[in-house]
Protein backbone atom coordinates (compact mmCIF):
# COMPACT_ATOMS: atom_id res chain seq x y z
CA UNK A 1 0.00 0.00 0.00
CA UNK A 2 0.92 3.84 -1.00
CA UNK A 3 2.42 5.32 2.27
CA UNK A 4 2.20 9.32 3.12
CA UNK A 5 4.70 11.04 4.87
CA UNK A 6 3.26 13.91 7.81
CA UNK A 7 5.71 16.37 9.12
CA UNK A 8 4.90 17.30 12.31
CA UNK A 9 5.83 17.79 16.19
CA UNK A 10 5.38 16.10 19.15
CA UNK A 11 3.09 18.92 21.59
CA UNK A 12 3.88 19.11 25.24
CA UNK A 13 0.87 20.41 26.32
CA UNK A 14 -2.47 19.12 25.36
CA UNK A 15 -4.84 21.27 27.10
CA UNK A 16 -7.69 23.76 25.49
CA UNK A 17 -5.84 26.85 25.09
CA UNK A 18 -2.84 24.85 23.47
CA UNK A 19 -5.36 23.06 21.21
CA UNK A 20 -7.14 26.74 20.15
CA UNK A 21 -3.88 28.34 19.62
CA UNK A 22 -2.75 25.50 17.43
CA UNK A 23 -5.72 25.66 14.97
CA UNK A 24 -5.60 29.46 14.72
CA UNK A 25 -2.51 28.74 13.46
CA UNK A 26 -3.21 26.71 10.76
CA UNK A 27 -1.93 23.31 12.82
CA UNK A 28 -4.48 20.11 13.51
CA UNK A 29 -3.82 18.47 16.59
CA UNK A 30 -3.38 14.63 16.54
CA UNK A 31 -2.85 11.60 18.48
CA UNK A 32 -1.21 8.46 17.76
CA UNK A 33 -2.95 5.28 19.41
CA UNK A 34 -1.78 2.21 19.77
CA UNK A 35 1.65 2.08 20.96
CA UNK A 36 3.10 1.93 24.63
CA UNK A 37 1.08 5.38 25.16
CA UNK A 38 -0.41 7.77 23.34
CA UNK A 39 1.57 10.19 20.88
CA UNK A 40 0.26 13.70 20.87
CA UNK A 41 1.51 16.15 18.16
CA UNK A 42 0.35 18.93 15.83
CA UNK A 43 1.20 19.34 11.80
CA UNK A 44 -0.11 21.64 9.23
CA UNK A 45 -3.59 21.74 8.07
CA UNK A 46 -2.04 21.42 4.20
CA UNK A 47 -0.04 18.66 5.03
CA UNK A 48 -3.25 16.24 5.51
CA UNK A 49 -4.90 17.01 1.56
CA UNK A 50 -3.48 13.82 0.14
CA UNK A 51 -4.57 11.75 3.20
CA UNK A 52 -8.03 12.86 3.83
CA UNK A 53 -9.14 14.00 0.36
CA UNK A 54 -8.92 11.59 -1.71
CA UNK A 55 -10.74 8.14 -2.40
CA UNK A 56 -7.65 6.01 -1.98
CA UNK A 57 -6.45 4.11 1.08
CA UNK A 58 -3.15 4.83 2.58
CA UNK A 59 -0.77 4.36 4.91
CA UNK A 60 1.29 7.25 7.52
CA UNK A 61 4.53 8.17 7.80
CA UNK A 62 4.45 10.57 11.00
CA UNK A 63 8.18 11.92 11.23
CA UNK A 64 8.24 14.07 14.54
CA UNK A 65 12.00 15.59 13.90
CA UNK A 66 14.03 12.26 13.41
CA UNK A 67 11.28 9.62 15.12
CA UNK A 68 9.09 8.13 12.39
CA UNK A 69 6.18 6.45 12.75
CA UNK A 70 4.42 3.69 10.65
CA UNK A 71 0.09 4.45 11.32
CA UNK A 72 -3.13 4.32 9.09
CA UNK A 73 -6.06 7.32 10.27
CA UNK A 74 -8.72 6.02 12.37
CA UNK A 75 -10.60 9.00 12.56
CA UNK A 76 -11.40 12.67 12.44
CA UNK A 77 -13.54 15.46 12.80
CA UNK A 78 -14.48 18.27 11.04
CA UNK A 79 -15.87 21.54 12.35
CA UNK A 80 -19.51 21.44 11.47
CA UNK A 81 -19.79 24.79 9.53
CA UNK A 82 -16.23 25.55 7.86
CA UNK A 83 -15.64 21.58 7.69
CA UNK A 84 -11.72 22.56 8.90
CA UNK A 85 -9.89 19.51 10.59
CA UNK A 86 -10.35 20.19 13.95
CA UNK A 87 -8.70 16.32 15.17
CA UNK A 88 -7.21 13.61 13.72
CA UNK A 89 -6.89 9.98 15.60
CA UNK A 90 -3.90 7.54 14.21
CA UNK A 91 -3.35 3.80 14.93
CA UNK A 92 0.24 2.57 15.27
CA UNK A 93 1.14 -0.03 12.71
CA UNK A 94 3.50 -3.07 13.79
CA UNK A 95 4.72 -5.91 11.58
CA UNK A 96 3.46 -8.68 12.91
CA UNK A 97 -0.28 -7.10 14.24
CA UNK A 98 -3.25 -7.17 12.42
CA UNK A 99 -5.00 -3.99 11.69
CA UNK A 100 -8.25 -3.05 10.43
CA UNK A 101 -8.62 -0.49 7.23
CA UNK A 102 -11.51 0.19 4.93
CA UNK A 103 -10.14 0.03 1.58
CA UNK A 104 -11.83 0.82 -1.77
CA UNK A 105 -13.40 -1.34 -4.46
CA UNK A 106 -12.71 -0.72 -7.69
CA UNK A 107 -14.78 -2.18 -10.55
CA UNK A 108 -13.56 -4.10 -13.80
CA UNK A 109 -14.56 -5.38 -16.65
CA UNK A 110 -17.69 -5.19 -18.85
CA UNK A 111 -21.05 -6.75 -16.96
CA UNK A 112 -23.31 -8.21 -20.20
CA UNK A 113 -26.19 -6.69 -17.91
CA UNK A 114 -25.24 -3.50 -18.37
CA UNK A 115 -24.60 -3.69 -22.19
CA UNK A 116 -28.04 -5.11 -22.02
CA UNK A 117 -29.61 -2.15 -20.91
CA UNK A 118 -29.38 -2.81 -16.88
CA UNK A 119 -27.51 -0.26 -14.58
CA UNK A 120 -24.99 -0.59 -12.06
CA UNK A 121 -25.47 -0.23 -8.49
CA UNK A 122 -22.64 0.15 -6.37
CA UNK A 123 -23.97 -0.78 -2.88
CA UNK A 124 -20.58 -0.31 -1.18
CA UNK A 125 -17.43 1.95 -2.17
CA UNK A 126 -15.31 0.31 0.10
CA UNK A 127 -14.69 -2.65 1.98
CA UNK A 128 -13.58 -2.67 5.94
CA UNK A 129 -10.37 -5.37 6.25
CA UNK A 130 -8.35 -7.01 8.28
CA UNK A 131 -4.82 -7.78 7.82
CA UNK A 132 -0.74 -7.75 8.59
CA UNK A 133 0.00 -4.27 7.37
CA UNK A 134 2.06 -5.21 4.39
CA UNK A 135 -0.86 -7.20 3.23
CA UNK A 136 -3.07 -4.29 2.86
CA UNK A 137 -3.59 -3.80 -0.57
CA UNK A 138 -4.37 -0.32 -2.16
CA UNK A 139 -8.01 -1.58 -3.57
CA UNK A 140 -9.86 -4.43 -3.82
CA UNK A 141 -11.01 -5.40 -7.42
CA UNK A 142 -14.87 -6.15 -8.04
CA UNK A 143 -15.12 -8.04 -11.32
CA UNK A 144 -18.43 -7.79 -13.24
CA UNK A 145 -18.07 -9.93 -16.10
CA UNK A 146 -20.41 -12.01 -15.00
CA UNK A 147 -22.99 -10.21 -14.01
CA UNK A 148 -26.93 -10.15 -15.89
CA UNK A 149 -29.70 -8.02 -15.40
CA UNK A 150 -30.76 -9.09 -11.39
CA UNK A 151 -27.51 -10.56 -10.44
CA UNK A 152 -25.57 -9.44 -7.51
CA UNK A 153 -22.27 -9.82 -6.38
CA UNK A 154 -21.17 -10.93 -2.82
CA UNK A 155 -18.17 -10.39 -0.65
CA UNK A 156 -17.79 -14.11 -0.76
CA UNK A 157 -16.54 -13.84 -4.73
CA UNK A 158 -13.89 -11.12 -3.62
CA UNK A 159 -12.09 -13.19 -1.32
CA UNK A 160 -8.42 -13.21 -0.73
CA UNK A 161 -5.55 -14.96 1.55
CA UNK A 162 -4.16 -12.09 2.20
CA UNK A 163 -6.51 -10.52 3.87
CA UNK A 164 -10.17 -11.29 5.77
CA UNK A 165 -13.69 -8.90 5.39
CA UNK A 166 -15.24 -7.91 8.49
CA UNK A 167 -18.17 -8.08 6.68
CA UNK A 168 -21.17 -10.84 6.78
CA UNK A 169 -21.24 -13.51 3.72
CA UNK A 170 -24.56 -12.18 2.32
CA UNK A 171 -23.16 -8.75 1.82
CA UNK A 172 -23.69 -7.30 -1.62
CA UNK A 173 -20.75 -4.87 -3.07
CA UNK A 174 -22.74 -4.26 -6.58
CA UNK A 175 -25.66 -5.63 -8.46
CA UNK A 176 -27.08 -4.77 -12.04
CA UNK A 177 -30.68 -3.86 -12.03
CA UNK A 178 -33.51 -2.92 -14.23
CA UNK A 179 -32.85 0.65 -15.74
CA UNK A 180 -35.98 2.80 -14.40
CA UNK A 181 -36.51 3.89 -18.40
CA UNK A 182 -36.60 -0.45 -18.98
CA UNK A 183 -39.16 -0.81 -15.85
CA UNK A 184 -41.29 2.44 -17.19
CA UNK A 185 -41.52 1.31 -20.83
CA UNK A 186 -42.76 -2.15 -19.58
CA UNK A 187 -45.14 -1.01 -17.52
CA UNK A 188 -46.50 1.29 -20.12
CA UNK A 189 -46.65 -2.03 -22.18
CA UNK A 190 -48.96 -4.01 -19.31
CA UNK A 191 -51.04 -0.81 -19.39
CA UNK A 192 -51.91 -0.83 -23.39
CA UNK A 193 -52.36 -4.26 -23.15
CA UNK A 194 -55.24 -3.80 -20.45
CA UNK A 195 -56.39 -1.13 -22.70
CA UNK A 196 -56.69 -3.25 -25.25
CA UNK A 197 -58.25 -5.87 -24.04
CA UNK A 198 -55.52 -8.42 -23.10
CA UNK A 199 -54.57 -11.23 -25.48
CA UNK A 200 -57.25 -12.00 -28.20
CA UNK A 201 -59.33 -15.09 -26.99
CA UNK A 202 -57.91 -18.75 -28.13
CA UNK A 203 -60.93 -18.76 -30.57
CA UNK A 204 -59.74 -15.97 -32.71
CA UNK A 205 -55.86 -16.57 -32.99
Amino acid sequence: MKSITINGSQRESVGKASTKALRNAGQVPCVVYGGDKPVHFAANEIAFSKLVYTPNAHTVVIDLGGEKINAILQDIQFHPVSDKILHIDFYQLFDDKEVTMEIPVQIEGNSPGVMAGGVLRRNLRKLKVKALPANLPDFITANISELEIGNKLYVTKLENENYKFLHPDNTVVCQVRVSRAAMKAAQDAAKETVAEGGDAPAGDR
